[in-house]
């Protein structure tokens, strides 16, 4: 394939990454997290949806969904909540937590990042010493920013805990950390920078092992891509979105019949061909609204369609306003990450 598809949507719903915490743990030791949505606000003000992330970078432990069977976590490991559960990181499977205060989390908003953090049991103190103390567990804690709307094939097609041994040639990610957090506590040039844009790594690096993981019956978004026929008539959509497509066109550029490759697609996908044009156009759209000052009869006829009217209709459809009160609401509430260098605050 030609076009980057997966590449294609990371940049249109505006995934973000931040490095929040860098969690040393003695003895005993138990964290949980309240759903991502408690968080979001304090974390990533303007994004509709937050995924946390965990990297053992030295010792092991457990990592679980609240309710669900934990998974063991060895040096090296990566594990993600694409969902936004509640979760537990401890070092025995089966121990609980109170859930991480949002309001502090809110509070302490302006410390330098990645904050380090010491557990001991479920205590958690902020480390006053830097560098901090060494401890034989070491877990690096960040977080996933993204759009939801008008349309984010990736983040449903995600399961709900993703878990990433360290095997092979896939180690790399807890060194770079650790590397990244050095630099940026010696305020080394460009030590920020590399960490608002780990996270972002880590995620399509992940997104990229589990779809390597998919078994061949399996469907979804993710499947599509892989699948030789669905993830040539994807790649075409989204490399000509405003095309007058038809589904005879995309069949030929898919090598199926018409027939073949609407019922092809649709298992897989969940949708009709046309039905995904449709969609991937609003979210084209969207970005163009938020973007651009463009005029909106310019970005319908960018997106495919003849009339503004027709466009206005169809991102009504689907998002639930008009263009015009989109892109309003759109500029009143922009992603604002928090920077890694932000002027310390008060400790606790």
């Amino acid at each position: 394939m030609d076009h980057d598809t997966l590449s294609d949507v990371l940049r249109s719903v505006r995934f973000r990454g931040a490095l929040f915490y860098d969690v040393r743990a003695d003895g005993e030791w138990v964290a949980e997290a309240p759903p991502a949505r408690v968080l979001a606000p304090a974390v990533m003000p303007g994004l509709e949806h937050l995924i946390e992330y965990h990297v053992m970078t030295r010792g092991a432990g457990w990592a679980a969904i609240v309710g669900e069977p934990p998974r063991r976590m060895a040096a090296g490991d990566v594990v993600l909540f694409p969902q936004g559960d509640a979760h537990v990181m401890s070092s025995a499977p089966g121990m609980r937590a109170r859930p991480l205060d949002s309001q502090w989390v809110f509070a302490t908003r302006g410390e330098p990042k990645p904050m380090p953090l010491r557990y001991a049991s479920d205590a958690v103190v902020v480390e006053s010493i830097d560098p901090p103390r060494d401890a034989p567990t070491r877990v690096v804690c960040g977080f996933i920013g993204c759009d939801l709307r008008p349309f984010n094939p990736l983040v449903a097609a995600l399961p709900r805990m993703l878990h990433l041994p360290a095997t092979g040639g896939e180690t790399w990610v807890a060194p770079l950390l650790e590397r990244a957090i050095a630099e940026s506590r010696q305020h080394v040039a460009g030590g920020d920078a590399l960490l608002e844009r780990i996270g972002e790594m880590v995620f399509v690096d992940a997104v990229r092992r589990y779809v390597d993981t998919l078994p061949q019956d399996s469907t979804g978004w993710l499947a599509g891509l892989r699948d030789r026929h669905v993830g040539r008539a994807l790649a075409a959509l989204h490399g000509m979105p405003s095309s007058d497509w038809t589904i005879d066109e995309l069949a030929r550029e898919s090598a199926l019949s018409r027939s073949a490759l609407h019922e092809r697609f649709s298992q897989i996908v969940g949708m009709t061909p046309m039905q995904y044009l449709a969609n991937w156009r609003m979210q084209v759209a969207a970005g163009m609204l938020r973007g651009t000052s463009a005029a909106i009869a310019s970005i319908a006829l960018d997106v495919g369609y003849d009339s503004e009217a027709a466009f206005s209709r169809a991102f009504k459809r689907l998002v639930g306003m008009p263009p015009s009160a989109w892109r309003r609401t759109a500029a009143q509430v922009s992603p604002r990450p928090l920077s890694p260098g932000a002027p310390s605050a008060s400790r606790r």
